[in-house]
């Protein structure tokens, strides 16, 4: 399980985003590199027995590094404030839909879909979603779906509907998406429980047909 340890290394980190208090405090980053392995490797276990293309990730090519790439940011802090890991067909080298997991005081929340699909395999998803609303309506508008994560994000959402497309469209409102993603966020307390493996696992089986279309839509 995630420990209070490690949310309480990233509050400070938060409060000291420079190397030498980086260095000073490795070993405790070291320490959360660690446990955060063994929860992912616990999640890929459990969940990859529900599917196949999850199974066989290498837990260590899952998480993301804490380094910033500050090269083009005007923020020069050089670590993040957060740790995070994400679990999708093909490791996430891939741009292909997945599962998030995003570890960080007071704002720790799971996520899945595709976040910022290129623009072939965006007008695929649209495609897709337009061809085949009537299977995507059924997967959103599920009961325990829309129990856990109410509606997809609407972030970045276009104005008018994209080239190709009428405002008339039934599924318009969602072909003018330009990521495909849910959200749910967790208390401090949730995500160091003994139960989160468990509750985290649920909800990646409950958001899995979102996936797997969007990947179809894709392949």
């Amino acid at each position: 399980m995630l420990s209070n340890e490690t949310l309480k290394f990233l509050k400070e980190l938060s409060k000291n985003n420079n190397k030498e208090w980086f260095e000073k405090n490795r070993k405790r980053y070291e320490n959360a590199q660690t446990e955060i392995k063994s929860f992912i490797e616990e999640w890929i276990k459990s969940y990859g027995k529900k599917d196949e293309s999850i199974a066989h990730l290498d837990p260590k090519k899952c998480i993301f590094r804490i380094n910033r790439d500050v090269r083009f940011s005007a923020n020069k802090a050089p670590y993040k404030n957060n740790l995070g890991a994400y679990l999708n067909k093909g490791g996430k080298g891939n741009n292909t839909a997945g599962f998030y997991l995003h570890i960080e005081p007071d704002n720790c929340f799971f996520g899945a879909g595709n976040y910022q699909p290129m623009p072939d395999e965006l007008a695929k998803i649209r495609q897709e979603i337009d061809y085949n609303f009537s299977d995507f309506k059924m997967i959103i508008n599920n009961k325990k779906f829309k129990d856990n994560f109410s509606e997809l994000s609407t972030e970045n959402k276009l104005k008018r509907p994209p080239k190709g497309y009428e405002e008339t469209n039934e599924a318009i409102e969602f072909l003018k998406l330009k990521g495909f993603t849910v959200f749910k966020k967790f208390t401090n307390d949730e995500l160091t429980s003994k139960d989160f493996i468990k509750t985290i696992t649920e909800l990646s089986v409950t958001v899995k047909p979102l996936v797997d279309f969007l990947n179809a839509a894709t392949e």
